[in-house]
């Protein structure tokens, strides 16, 4: 379903979302693309009509008043549907961006709220990124669209309106223009699906430069770029890329270039047959100068509104690829349950039981499972740590835990029932966490802590920071709770250290106050004496909360009722510190190696100085 060439709405169904879309959200777009197609054909009639109206006064010797009134009508009327235009297309644009924005807005929603596994697999951000191109300007696809559509009804008008004026002449002649207009639009739209079957690759060279732009622009990379001299190989990596992408559109025009010679071939047959026959009829039948005139531009204009009707038809279908894209985007499966569930268990006050039943997961495209019939236990109120060596997958198992993931085999259950069975959005309510790669808005502090901009609780946010210690450091801002954090959205922003950070994260999941409290190391950036300042208030920061701890330093888990060791995707030790210690297997192992290091004269000590040394 994923990788299907074929797009999965058509030009009329796209349209039909559209004209919906703008029914339901601005009406406004609608009427005034009618107008303003009706506005640009009565302005080409009229331009038509102005030269053998006139000339047809002077062949019939009409009076100098008369023939001024004439010419004053039609300028006149010119004037009238010119302003008219003008009016009409400099009021267009405000009810377009309205949808547009809309649309990405949907797309950010569906971004931002769409089920975790889909944020890991590849052909759901390659198609998030076609979307967001089909929404990136103007010129977009989902904002084009009633440009292309206001130009057909205006080509489809004209040609209703010049076949009337035409319909005294040869039906031969209107037939092949009619089966020239068909060959063209079938054979352009063969040619113009180049692109949507290709997406997928030219999907894959944006998302390449995109990413290469934003890492050669980011501070982030600033020093690494500068320290490693990594500037000549972004250069190698963005000159390889774009000429790909180079590559890939000049074969892309290539296949469009065909789609105009078919185009010029098919005007010049038409234009042709129609001026020779108009001739024919000038030379043979004696035609009037004024009728001949206003013939040869209905025949020259009937041609370009047949051209038109054809070359915005197949604009439109481009277009509708695009949109097919959006769609599709924002119809892309959820794994979860989002919708209607079983309630939640009540809080009984001593927290909630989680356990993982005979539970197997493998990461997309991974050789082997990270876990394979894993059952644990997290009992109400516990507190359990989970520690082990890089990759043996303690991150991957509090994602099963809090339901970011869900088992290849087995069941994740909360007091007995399995979390399927709920309202996904509902159970990750019981949650406050603070995992490795945590997110800060630039905002306010209190902002940041509360995770909402009104009906801030200030007494708890101040009551959390102090727990989290980071209080005296936001008393010490100049506009404490108020400061701004960041300095992309604000210039008197201030930026706090990694420690700093993640003491802010610590406070915004206690201010949320979930039932289940998740910290994927949550003193990584600190240090052991402030690593260990934090560690001795979470026996009151973990009250009557179920609680799971991920630490690489194995001293820093010692107020845990249970500690599980993680080792060859399994549970290989668990029990209590001191016991593990006891047991002198792979958690004492690492625990003697960690401990070295902060012991002055030790082995390891002496080893790590002298390496700083040299």
């Amino acid at each position: 379903m994923k990788t299907k060439n074929k797009p999965h709405y058509g030009l009329w169904r796209n349209t039909g979302f559209m004209v919906a879309l703008a029914w339901k959200e601005c009406k406004s777009v609608l009427v005034i693309t009618l107008a303003l197609a009706l506005t640009m054909t009565a302005k080409s009639v009229v331009q038509l009509l102005v030269a053998p109206a006139i000339l047809g006064e002077v062949e019939a010797a009409a009076p100098v008043p008369e023939l001024l009134l004439t010419i004053a009508i039609f300028s006149g009327a010119l004037f009238l549907v010119s302003g008219l235009e003008a009016y009409l297309d400099l009021n267009t644009t405000f009810g377009r961006i309205q949808l547009r924005t809309g649309i990405i807005h949907k797309v950010i929603a569906k971004t931002a709220a769409t089920s975790y596994p889909n944020t890991l697999d590849t052909s759901f951000l390659a198609l998030y990124n076609k979307a967001d191109e089909a929404n990136s300007s103007n010129d977009a696809p989902t904002e084009h669209i009633w440009t292309t559509w206001t130009n057909i009804l205006n080509n489809v008008f004209g040609f209703l309106v010049y076949l009337a004026l035409l319909s005294g002449l040869n039906p031969l002649l209107l037939a092949v223009v009619i089966l020239t207009t068909a060959i063209g639009f079938f054979v352009n739209r063969k040619l113009n699906s180049w692109g949507y079957e290709h997406r997928e690759e030219y999907s894959a060279y944006w998302q390449k430069m995109s990413y290469l732009r934003r890492a050669e622009t980011s501070r982030n990379f600033a020093k690494d770029i500068r320290i490693f001299g990594l500037r000549d190989w972004l250069e190698a990596v963005w000159n390889k890329t774009t000429a790909l992408y180079r590559g890939f559109i000049e074969k892309r025009e290539k296949v469009y270039l065909w789609t105009n010679v078919v185009d010029l071939v098919l005007t010049l047959c038409r234009n042709g047959i129609a001026y020779a026959y108009l001739l024919w009829l000038t030379l043979s039948q004696g035609l009037p100068a004024s009728e001949f005139l206003l013939y040869f531009g209905a025949v020259s204009g009937f041609t370009q509104w047949v051209a038109g009707i054809l070359s915005e038809f197949s604009a439109l279908h481009r277009e509708s690829l695009d949109i097919s894209t959006v769609r599709e985007f924002l119809d892309w499966p959820e794994p979860f349950n989002f919708g209607k569930g079983d309630p939640l268990p009540q809080d009984d006050g001593q927290g909630y039981e989680i356990t993982l039943e005979d539970v197997s997961y493998r990461y997309p495209g991974a050789e082997k499972d990270i876990f394979s019939h894993l059952n644990l236990t997290i009992h109400k109120g516990e507190k359990l740590a989970v520690v082990g060596l890089n990759g043996a997958g303690k991150t991957t198992l509090v994602k099963l835990a809090c339901g970011f993931l869900d088992p290849d085999k087995g069941r994740v259950l909360l007091n007995g029932v399995d979390i399927r069975r709920f309202n996904r959005r509902e159970y990750y309510s019981l949650f406050s966490a603070v995992f490795q790669d945590f997110s800060v808005l630039d905002a306010t502090l209190a902002e940041n802590v509360a995770q909402q901009v009104d009906g801030i609780d200030e007494q708890k946010v101040w009551r959390c920071l102090d727990e989290a210690g980071l209080a005296e450091k936001v008393k010490s801002l100049p506009q404490g709770l108020r400061t701004h954090i960041g300095r992309q959205v604000f210039e008197d922003g201030v930026e706090l250290s990694g420690g700093e950070t993640q003491r802010l994260m610590l406070a915004r999941a206690l201010y949320k106050d979930g039932p289940v409290l998740l910290l994927d190391e949550p003193t990584a950036a600190l240090d052991p004496i402030a690593e260990n300042d934090i560690y001795q208030k979470y026996n009151e920061m973990t009250a009557g909360r179920t609680s799971v701890f991920i630490s690489h330093r194995l001293a820093s888990t010692r107020f845990c009722d249970r500690i599980l060791y993680l080792a060859d995707g399994k549970i290989a030790e668990e029990g209590t510190h001191e016991s593990l210690l006891k047991l002198g297997g792979g958690y004492a192992h690492l625990f003697e190696i960690q401990s070295q290091y902060y012991q002055e004269g030790s082995e390891y000590h002496g080893a790590a100085a002298e390496h700083v040394l040299h």
